[in-house]
């Protein structure tokens, strides 16, 4: 931990030190290049890709800048057992930006797939691909994105990927929005449930 503050402190020095000959036109100029989509994601370390999801990229790397989960910051981790009401604070007080009941309800309903990511703070859960035991020709995937601190429908959306093998290819499917609105409306039910038993 000190050793980040020295390097932090060395950075800022260094950093001074170059821009005292700069011009405030230069400054800004800077200023600019700094703050272009590619650099806050560039500074985040995000794992998502800028080419294949920009709104993803951009709204997780904010998170990350926002909570000190990026670079040169800690991630925050979150217990889930304990307290019900320690455990209310603790998420406030990291400033979670996401229903926790929301988050939580999630994670129980798709428990039998891999997960491949998920960021709290980003509220992204993303799964690796599942294939059931009663198809074995078929396999699926879900990105699943929570946004706000309100328990609603509009706060969750399920996207699901699934693909069919034929001829030792996998071959994409057609995205069925009913099962992706079960599973949201199944995600839901589940979330209330744990909020009515935490209160």
């Amino acid at each position: 931990m000190l050793k980040s503050y020295l390097l932090i402190i060395l950075f800022s020095i260094f950093i001074v030190s170059c821009n005292k000959n700069l011009s405030d036109d230069e400054r800004k100029e800077l200023w600019d290049q700094a703050q272009t989509q590619g650099e806050i994601i560039r500074r985040s370390g995000t794992p998502f890709n800028l080419a294949t999801d920009p709104e993803l990229a951009m709204r997780d790397a904010e998170n990350r800048l926002i909570t000190g989960g990026g670079l040169l910051g800690n991630a925050a981790t979150l217990s889930w057992g304990g307290d019900k009401e320690e455990e209310q604070q603790n998420i406030t007080g990291v400033g979670m930006p996401i229903n926790p009941y929301l988050w939580r309800a999630t994670l129980e309903t798709i428990n039998f797939m891999p997960l491949s990511s998920t960021d709290p703070f980003a509220g992204t859960i993303i799964t690796d691909w599942y294939t059931s035991e009663n198809n074995i020709g078929e396999r699926c995937k879900l990105n699943i994105f929570i946004n706000g601190q309100d328990l609603k429908t509009g706060n969750l959306r399920v996207s699901s990927f699934c693909q069919t093998l034929k001829k030792n290819q996998w071959v994409n499917m057609i995205s069925d929005e009913e099962n992706n609105l079960k599973l949201e409306n199944a995600i839901l039910n589940k979330a209330k449930k744990l909020k009515l038993g935490s209160s």
